[in-house]
């Protein structure tokens, strides 16, 4: 319920239940969240009664979730391809996040690019602007040969392997260290490689652990032979359009305190360095759409100072009448 259907569904899809029209799209959206929710309540109800009688009576205007039949699936509903590539996404996402913050970049901040292994480019293709989106970056790119943003090393799993070698560790050693691309690739698509170690010798891939090192202005994050690489660099243009983020998430946060109503059009005044300045003059147009700003001012003597990645910022809102 947390991850998949709110934090994931029901986030992914806000725009269509916003929408003003009620067309194809709306429908399928309201009507896959119903069915959910009283599938839930149904699955539920033994273990949590009051809470589920509530939402299963409010959806379907029924007497009780107890007198009703405990759900059975249907497999006509069942779709692992679709599963698969959700799934795959999805972990690509979190990877991308974990490696934003280990290079410290906020999710805020647009990124020039995220870079994944070409192997995955027939499955999740049509998925790009979704990955695009959620880890703010501007291309998303696969690749077949990843020598240019990172290297790797390769070593014997010497728990797995050590008592099973014994004296042609080294060798072995020295031969892991010397695998070409492809092989590589092979152990970490779950392959069995050959070499030769005083003879024809199969390499499961749990005999290897294999290491991944991003080069200077990249980061990478990897799991379970799943890997993304970020784009680290950041442009002037990138850090203003951060910086013009930042700005509009903290407006937005000050006209929920004001109570505003959301189509409440404002006038929003500031005042900060030059470098906020220049930014707020180069994303003017966008900042104005997302805070529903009719004029963008500055002010001096204003009391609300807020941190814009680092630049003390003072701003005021006030609705326009």
């Amino acid at each position: 319920v947390s991850e998949d259907l709110s934090n994931w569904y029901i986030r992914r899809n806000r725009d269509r239940f916003w929408t003003n029209v009620m067309d194809n799209s709306k429908k399928s959206v309201y009507m896959t969240t119903y069915e959910v929710l009283v599938g839930l309540s149904k699955i539920c109800a033994p273990i949590i009664p009051y809470t589920t009688e509530e939402l299963y009576r409010n959806l379907t205007g029924e007497e009780s979730v107890h007198l009703s039949d405990f759900p059975k699936y249907n497999e006509e509903y069942i779709n692992d391809t679709i599963e698969t590539k959700m799934d795959l996404v999805r972990d690509l996402i979190s990877l991308g996040r974990n490696a934003r913050e280990d290079a410290k970049i906020k999710v805020r901040q647009p990124i020039s690019e995220a870079i994944i292994d070409g192997k995955n480019k027939d499955i999740i293709a049509d998925l790009v602007d979704l990955i695009k989106e959620e880890l703010n970056v501007k291309e998303v790119v696969f690749k077949d040969d990843l020598s240019e943003f990172m290297t790797l090393s390769v070593k014997p799993n010497f728990k797995e392997v050590g008592k099973m070698l014994g004296a042609k560790m080294k060798d072995f050693t020295n031969a892991l260290a010397n695998l070409s691309v492809n092989e590589v690739n092979k152990l970490n698509n779950g392959e069995n490689i050959i070499i030769d170690l005083d003879g024809s010798f199969t390499v499961e891939p749990y005999m290897a652990d294999i290491r991944y090192q991003a080069k200077d202005g990249f980061d990478i994050a990897t799991e379970n032979n799943n890997f993304i690489i970020l784009n680290t660099t950041l442009t002037k243009e990138l850090i203003e359009e951060g910086l013009a983020r930042e700005l509009i998430s903290k407006v937005q946060n000050l006209r929920k305190e004001k109570d505003f109503n959301i189509v409440d059009r404002i006038n929003l005044y500031y005042n900060s360095d030059n470098e906020v300045e220049e930014t707020i003059n180069d994303f003017m147009d966008f900042i104005k759409k997302e805070t529903l700003s009719v004029e963008i001012i500055k002010k001096d003597n204003l009391d609300n100072s807020v941190d814009l990645n680092g630049h003390e910022t003072y701003i005021e809102v006030e609705v326009v009448k």
